[in-house]
This record gives structure tokens, sequence and C-alpha cells, in this order.
């Protein structure tokens, strides 16, 4: 399909503005009189606080409030960034309280101290002393699951959910009994931190019109406007929320974490602005990560490779509250159920689980790149032990055209994957490589790997996906876009902006995008997550501004009298097609439109899209590695992902986000872990010394390519691509290291420690 704006490499709007300086940020919003607060955390890990002395705190200068748990009176609320449900088995847990008594993991809130100033704050939370009653505690999901542990939340069980899926023409042992060979297998990928530039940050006041207004850092302003109200018991309409210019995001942001803390404080004095500005310590501990999950295989294959039957365990650590509960363990499992159909029988049992350790919440992927490196790993060993060529295994079992997801619905309507798969052998030479690295001997030794992933578009048929845009005609023609979309940094506005243009039939520079999200200005849009934003809220966009060019074809068709099929936009100006005759400017009938005595009417419209639709993003990850078995270093010399996202809107915005996404997988591969103190339950890793980001000397070059074949259920034949790019890199790195030196690796981080010892384990060192 031919487009004029669209697939263009337009510069992204707010490019100037973040490289200068004058974009503004929570922080830079700072308001006269502004208070600033401080959070007193636990210092164990599962227990109450039995006393506070707040009496040396209160005595410091500039100290304006102290807030304990007695003094909050607020309902429990859910964080988890999802669209709420009327069916209340849809609805999120509502496990949190602004400050606790009953602490559940170290650093949990048990109170706040409100000052002139963040230095006072902080004194004044160090002089506060609580006694304490401590209690057992528990790290591990699994021993978490064990009778006697530890209970958090209730007193049954730490099982937040528990799910069983199964499906396939046979029982599941009888499909085994089928199989020439079965492998089993359990993989174990380890929690890490989103580290985001930008810290959680938000302040909140009450304005003139008595209205409690908050600012913040989030990618779900009008979730957080719902959660605010329930949790305060304000009316909506009394509550705003405005997102200005994010600093990163990931999904960390994509839960409700400091928002009601700000507003509760604020209220506590009198109204006045009162900022949260979490630290990168509090952050680590005290905000969301990755959820760590382990994966039990057992799968069978005929002697000529085809996959019969599979069946997985997956058991997820959701850390201490339940941020998004069930949902990321349980997308995995569907993921596992779809992407290679076993022909007799698929099993999957999947267990979100309550430990006393950071929460685990939304993080770019969710939950996919879990399963697919454990899943990606375990089908290359498979293929590996019945002696096939890795690829032309996962070639022969992967879904395909026409693939109905027997879980979800979603049909596959396009698919890339082949063509994908081939670029990706020819980019690293793959067959040759397989022969040339075999047998190596010496210290550095080379490989190379392969990963395919598929990945679903939005959150529809699961929950609902709903998205508003204004688009309203300025004098001159040009244009203002509004969408409730949040612009966290990937370039949506800009896209938005590209689709607006197109549909409209004028230049990329007449669209003009009111940015930011503010709940009493932008249409009603949950936020940005689950890839969703260009293929729903494009619809939106899409369908706004039809409206707006058939009112303008419209007017002209009346001012001229013809036929207002014969009308045409093309480059800001207004023909009759079948004359091939210009018949003004846009600008011209826009100034008519505001200005014509008789006839005047602003050309605008609204629209809301109610999205009933899903399409799956499909790609791969080569790579090639040099792996120093003396020393468990691996340096990947080459590496590339292909990606089928349908159309691509923008090729230097797709690029950018294809190479963030590999960074942030190159990080859990190799160096990225949170880690706990086993005798206090209190994380080592919570800063950017000990936790092991990569830097941009650990950073390889990556390379990027697409395939472009147009779905027909995105609004302009587009689908997921914001977070696949974070999926196949870890599975791709990890069979690159196996091919290099023979060894299996079955957890994450792939760091030089872990694997000098698995080197030793094998003999190599």
């Amino acid at each position: 399909m031919s487009f004029n704006v669209i697939g263009k490499p337009v510069q992204r709007g707010d490019a100037a503005a973040k490289v200068t300086g004058r974009a503004l940020y929570t922080r830079d919003m700072k308001m006269p009189g502004m208070l600033y607060a401080k959070i007193l955390r636990a210092e164990i890990a599962h227990g109450y606080v039995k006393s506070y002395d707040i009496s040396e705190a209160e005595k410091l200068p500039g100290v304006v409030k102290i807030v304990l748990p007695k003094d909050v009176k607020a309902n429990p609320w859910p964080s988890a960034g999802h669209p709420y449900s009327l069916n209340p088995a849809h609805q999120d847990i509502a496990d949190r309280q602004i400050l606790n008594e009953k602490i559940r993991l170290f650093g949990d809130e048990i109170g706040a101290v409100v000052a002139k100033d963040e230095l006072t704050a902080e004194k004044a939370v160090k002089l506060i002393k609580v006694a304490y009653e401590a209690l057992p505690f528990v790290l591990d999901a699994e021993e978490a699951m064990k009778e006697g542990a530890p209970i958090l939340h209730g007193d049954e069980t730490n099982i937040l959910r528990h799910t069983d899926i199964k499906h396939g023409k046979e029982e599941l042992s009888t499909a085994f009994s089928k199989c020439d060979y079965i492998l089993e297998q359990e993989f174990d990928v380890t929690p890490v931190q989103h580290a985001h530039l930008e810290n959680h940050i938000a302040y909140a006041y009450v304005d003139p019109e008595d209205r409690l207004t908050i600012v913040t850092s989030t990618q779900i302003a009008h979730i957080v406007r719902r959660v605010v109200a329930h949790a305060l018991n304000l009316p909506f309409g009394k509550v705003r929320v405005i997102q200005p210019y994010i600093g990163g995001g990931f999904g960390n942001k994509q839960d409700v974490v400091i928002e009601p803390m700000a507003a509760m404080l604020s209220l506590a004095c009198n109204g006045r602005p009162v900022m949260v500005d979490l630290t990168r310590e509090e952050v680590f501990y005290g905000s969301r990560t990755r959820h760590g999950i382990r994966f039990k295989f057992k799968t069978g294959v005929s002697k000529d490779g085809r996959l019969l039957a599979k069946s997985m365990v997956s058991i997820g650590n959701n850390g201490a509250y339940a941020s998004h509960g069930h949902s990321i363990v349980a997308k995995g499992g569907t993921n596992f159920s779809r992407t290679y159909p076993a022909e007799l029988a698929t099993e999957w049992n999947g267990y979100t689980v309550y430990t006393n350790t950071a929460t685990a919440g939304a993080m770019r992927g969710y939950g996919i790149p879990q399963v697919n490196f454990a899943v990606e790993c375990h089908m290359d060993d498979l293929a590996d032990d019945i002696g096939m060529d890795p690829i032309e295994f996962k070639q022969k079992n992967v879904m395909k055209l026409g693939f109905v997801d027997p879980v979800s619905g979603i049909e596959i309507k396009s698919c890339g994957l082949p063509e994908c798969i081939e670029k990706g052998k020819a980019y690293i030479d793959w067959d040759n490589k397989r022969k040339e690295y075999l047998n190596q001997k010496g210290d550095k030794r080379k490989g190379v790997g392969f990963a395919l992933f598929s990945y679903a578009t939005a959150v529809w048929p699961f929950s609902m996906e709903l998205a508003g845009a204004r688009l309203t005609m300025n004098q001159d023609g040009s244009l203002q876009l509004t969408v409730g979309a949040a612009e966290i940094g990937q370039g949506s506005d800009t896209v938005f902006a590209q689709m607006a243009a197109e549909v409209m039939g004028v230049p990329f520079s007449m669209v003009n995008v009111v940015r930011g999200t503010d709940t009493d200005i932008h249409p009603y849009d949950p936020g940005a997550y689950a890839s969703r934003q260009t293929y729903v809220a494009g619809q939106a966009v899409r369908q706004a501004a039809e409206s707006v060019r058939d009112q303008v074809c419209a007017r002209a068709a009346k001012k001229y009298d013809i036929d207002v099929k014969d009308v045409e936009i093309r480059d800001a100006k207004i023909y009759r097609v079948s004359a091939g005759r210009l018949l003004c400017t846009l600008e011209q009938l826009a100034m008519e439109s505001f200005y014509e005595k008789d006839e005047s009417s602003t050309i605008a419209s609204e629209k809301s899209a109610n999205v009933k639709s899903n399409a799956l993003a499909f790609g791969v990850c080569v790579t090639e590695v040099e792996v120093d078995v003396k020393t468990g270093k691996v340096n990947i010399l080459k590496i590339c992902n292909i990606h089928d996202s349908g159309t691509i809107i923008n090729p230097i915005l797709a690029s950018g986000q294809v190479e963030g996404g590999m960074s942030m997988s190159c990080g859990l591969a190799l160096s990225e872990g949170l880690k706990y103190d086993p005798k206090t339950g209190q994380m080592l890793t919570d800063n950017l010394l000990d936790y092991k980001l990569p830097t941009v000397l650990d950073t390889p070059h990556f390379d990027v390519d697409f395939v472009e074949p147009y779905d027909v259920t995105g609004p302009f034949g587009n689908k997921a691509l914001g977070e696949p790019p974070a999926v196949p890199p870890a599975a791709a790195i990890r069979n690159a290291i196996k091919h290099a030196t023979g060894v299996r690796v079955f957890a994450t981080p792939m760091n030089p420690q872990s694997l000098f010892e698995a080197f030793r384990e094998a003999g190599l060192n």
C-alpha cells in the first residue's frame, strides 16, 4: 500500500525541546511554597510496627508534618495500570495501603515526613525511632508455595493465583507415550530493574477551585486519576492528573506507585504542594521489578522433529504486593501455548506467588522476555538432542499464517516470520558458521545463536481496548491533535501526527500535537503499555482525521456545487478530482469556516475507538559471540533483530525502539540481576554501582531490519513494535554461548562468574 507521510523518517516533534533543555519534566515544574516529603521505610523484611517515637523528629526546625498509618484515612487500592472492569472477577487486587503497619518487604512504607526542604525531611526521617515485631520471611517463590512458609496476605497461602490450561487432541500422558524423544529441563530468569533515567516523582496540590491536582511522571495518567479518587474517596471530577515530559518508564510507571502518597500528604498539609521524589535506591526496592520466573518443561517430539506434546510449569515471584497480579505470568503461558503448537497435547500450569521481595510489575515485554528465553533455549537444546539444525527445527514447528490461538482466539492474518528467518540466516552466515565453529579448542571460542518470537498487540480480548483522539482545524488550515495516549519517549506523538497528516492530505509540519497528558484536556486513554498505542490509539486518530477530512470535503463540495466524492485534499490543497483542477487551498477554506458571516462553523472531531481485534508481531534475533572460557567473559561480535511489525510508520523511530529493546535484553542476558541478603531480606543491589546495568562500553553495535506485511487489523497495516525488541536477544546470546562452548546454561544473568562456574563444571577451565 502506498503512503505519502506514513513510512517516512520524519524527525520527532519533541527532539529539539529535549536536546536544548526546553522540555519541562516534573522536577522542573516547581511551585511557590513547595513542600517536600520523604518516606519512612521499614528495616525488616516481614513483621509489624509495634511503636513509633517521633519526638525528636518533631523538634527539627522546618518539619511541617509527620504522618503515620493511624493518621491516614484511605481505602485499600490496586496499583496496576490496567483498564478498570465492571466485573469484580477481572478487577485488580486492592492490597495497597498508602502507609503500612504490617510490613511485607524491607523498605515498605511505614511513615512520611513533610518539610520545607528535602534535607530537613531526610534528617527528620532518620530521627524517628521504630520498634518492630519481626516475622520469618521468604524470598524464593517456590519456597513460598510450600506448607509452613510465612504467609504475607491473609492466612492460607502465598499463591496469588494459579492457572491451568490444557488443549489438544489427546490427554497429555497419552501424547507423551507416542513421542520418540522427550526432554525435561528447568530455567530460571532472574528479576531485573527498569533503571529508567528519571526516578519516580510526583507532586500534588489543591487548586483554587478546590480540586486535587497531581503532576507526575507516569505512563497512565487517566488510571492514576481513577486510583487516587478511589483511594481518597474523591469524586473523579475533583481529581486532575498532569503528565509532563517523562524521562523513561519501561512499564515501571505503568503502576500507581507514589501518587496516592503525594495526594494524601498535600491534603494533610491543607492543600499545599507536596513533592515526593524517590531516590535511586528507593526506586529499586520501592517501585517495581521484572518478575523472576522459574520454568519447568517436558517436551516430546517424533523422529522427524515434529512437536507432539509439551508441558510447562511457570512459577512467578510477584514480590510483596499484587501489582499486575497474575496477568504477566499468564501472558507468558498464552505465548508458550501458541508459538510452537503441539500436534497432540499442550498443558501449562502457572503460579504467581507472593514473597518478601520488591514488588514485581510490568516491564517492557510483560512476561514474554522471560518465557521466550526459556522456550527458545529449550527448543534449541531439543533440536541439538535429535540432531536437527535449531532453525530448521523451529521453522518446522512454529505457528504459521492462518493459525488461530486456542486460548485467545487471535488469528494470524499477517506473518513475515519466514522472511525474517531467511534475513537472519543470511546476516549471520548461519549455515557456514554453524559448521566452522564446531569442536573448537583454546581459550576463546566463537558461536552463533538464534531465537524467534511472537508478540500480541494490545490486550484484547483479555481486557478492553479504548482510546480517544481530537483533531481541530486552525484558521490557516493547520491542525491541533490531542490524544490521551501517553508519550513516554517512544515517539508516539510524532507517529500520531504522521497518521493525521496522511489521512488529511497535508504535510507532517501542519499537524501540531498538544503534548503531555492532562486528564482535564486530553481524551480518555488508559496509557502507554502492551505495544498498543499505534494500533489502538492510531484507530482513534485515523477516525478523527477522516471525520475532519470529510467535513472539509463537504464544505468544499457545497461551496463549488459539486459532488463530495469529486473532492480531494492533496498537499494542503483542495482539488476537483474529475477535472484535475485546483479549487482552493486548505487555508482559504479554513478561514471561511471561521469567518464567513452566514456559514461559519469550526471544523473539528473527537473520536473514541473501541478496538476489538489483535495482531501478532513476529521476529528473530541472530548473534555471533566470542566466549573466553578462562574468565567467562562474553563479547558480542554481531547481533541483529529483524522484525515483522507490519507497516513501519517511522523508520528512524522504529530503529531506535529496536536498539533500545536489544540493549535491555543484553543486560538481562549478561549482567543484570537483583540480589537479596538471605539473612535480612534486604536488597543488596539497590544502586547503579552494585546493579550491573550495561554501560556504553559494554554495549555492542546493534543491527536492525524489518519486513512489512500489511496487517488488515491495524489502522495503517501496523502492529506491535515497542516491546518486542526486548524479547529475543537473551535467548539468542545463550544459544550462541552453547554453540561456542558446548555448555548449556539455564539461568540469567550469564555473567562471568556464573559462566566461569559452568565452564569449570564442564571441565573447560
